[in-house]
């Protein structure tokens, strides 16, 4: 069993900037990768980065390339979204998860089998 625990979320304006933890914790694969969703009421599941924690290889979303960087920390199961430009429509509950082995383009949700409790990002003026 895989636990990730996020925090960093929270209400900023739009333009700002956020930086969102998931700290890893368990029975961790040797190596595995670790996804940032986010979920806006009456919207579906959407996959914004991933993080191959073997080698940092990451994967983006069209719409947060170049705003949105997701990192690891040194023990490399400490995972960072860091989130720039934040607009109103990105206003979400955002998740991380994981699952064994390397990361895959398509960020396709039902591939984690392990996800935290999630932690809200609110963007307003």
């Amino acid at each position: 069993q895989v636990y990730l625990a996020e925090s960093g979320g929270g209400s900023v304006q739009p333009g700002g900037s956020l930086r969102l933890s998931c700290a890893a914790s368990g029975y961790l694969y040797a190596y595995y990768c670790l996804g940032w969703f986010r979920q806006a009421p009456g919207k579906e599941r959407e996959g914004v980065a991933t993080i191959y924690q073997e080698d940092g290889r990451t994967y983006y979303v069209d719409s947060v390339k170049g705003r949105f960087t997701s990192a690891q920390d040194n023990d490399k199961n400490t995972f960072y979204l860091r989130m720039n430009s934040l607009k109103p429509e990105e206003t979400a509950m955002y998740y991380c998860a994981a699952h064994s082995g390397s990361c895959f383009s398509d960020m396709a949700a039902d591939g984690f089998p392990f996800w935290g409790q999630g932690t809200q990002v609110t963007v307003s003026s």
